[in-house]
């Protein structure tokens, strides 16, 4: 499993200027496996070693759905995903 890297990355509309999805970075790593965590908003990257890569939301989601994904991981990436994410992202 490869060192936490805590990353927020944001994708524009690069007419409008408008969020159109953001990537919560956990560690760096070639995705292996993408899982759809929230039907069409949020999705779950993974490495070959089923160690969590980052999520994409592609509009807010629930608060839950974050804590469900962090579940098996350390406490340290569980702390980001639920309090690193702008609040904007997700909603109780």
């Amino acid at each position: 499993m490869s060192l936490a890297k805590f990353r927020l990355e944001v994708s524009y509309n690069e007419t409008t200027g408008d969020p159109v999805a953001a990537y919560v970075r956990v560690r760096e790593g070639k995705v292996a496996q993408t899982k759809e965590i929230s039907a069409g908003v949020a999705f779950a990257d993974y490495a070959a070693d089923g160690s969590l890569l980052g999520i994409e939301l592609l509009e807010p989601c629930r608060i839950d759905i974050l804590e469900r994904v962090a579940e098996k991981e350390p406490e340290q990436v569980r702390q980001f995903l639920q309090h690193g994410v702008r609040k904007e992202m997700i909603f109780a």
